[in-house]
């Protein structure tokens, strides 16, 4: 492996870092994002029927014990359950505001490694055809021949620097597009517990009202 580094020149040396960083990016996003994916169907069961009984600390009690964003989110409307809703809604999208980009923390970090990777290996392409070129005119200048031997060098860099852009790339794309679906489902999940608590939360206090 470190002669294959060596041989593919200066330019594996940032595809590496590319390859180290969009790892551990991945690997952190998919431990974020499944700790903060929940059954939203059964946690929204339980809150509904803890406000339908009026027990509004035992609600907030529940989102304290949630992990993720949605728990979060919602606390921060039912702690404004006695307010009008548009106060809840404004509560909430505040809340939202801080939690979303919690979810696609990197995400833009790790779409940059996989459009500058296979860059990077252009970029060793063309460095490994220029040392092949630079050969070609010393042996020119000199009236040696020239043999595949000499050219073996620049022709080593040109096609594993392409290699290794790609190997990085390509895994790193993928993971970026699985991941970016699964921050959108959860920003989806939030949206629609949220409305659902913003509807439950305005008729009690009509029903209040009234």
């Amino acid at each position: 492996m470190f002669e294959m580094i060596q041989k593919g020149g200066p330019v594996m040396y940032p595809i590496i870092l590319c390859s180290i960083l969009s790892f551990a990016i991945i690997i952190e996003r998919l431990y974020h994002l499944y700790t903060a994916k929940i059954d939203t169907k059964k946690f929204m069961t339980s809150i509904i029927n803890t406000l339908k009984k009026n027990r509004i600390m035992e609600a907030i009690d529940i989102c304290d014990k949630t992990p993720g964003p949605t728990a979060r989110i919602l606390k921060a409307g039912i702690l404004k359950h006695d307010r009008t809703r548009q106060e809840i809604r404004e509560s909430i999208e505040d809340a939202g505001m801080h939690e979303v980009p919690r979810l696609e923390k990197n995400l833009n970090a790790l779409a940059t490694i996989a459009h500058i990777s296979p860059l990077l290996g252009l970029l060793g392409t063309v460095t490994g055809m220029l040392r092949c070129f630079q050969i070609i005119q010393q042996k020119a200048t000199t009236l040696n021949p020239v043999n595949p031997g000499d050219l073996a060098g620049g022709i080593w860099e040109a096609l594993i620097t392409t290699v290794a852009g790609l190997i990085v790339a390509i895994p790193t794309y993928v993971a970026y597009n699985y991941l970016v679906n699964q921050a959108d489902n959860l920003v989806l999940d939030m949206e629609t517990a949220a409305t659902e608590l913003i509807n439950i939360l305005s008729q009690r206090r009509e029903e209040r009202e009234v």
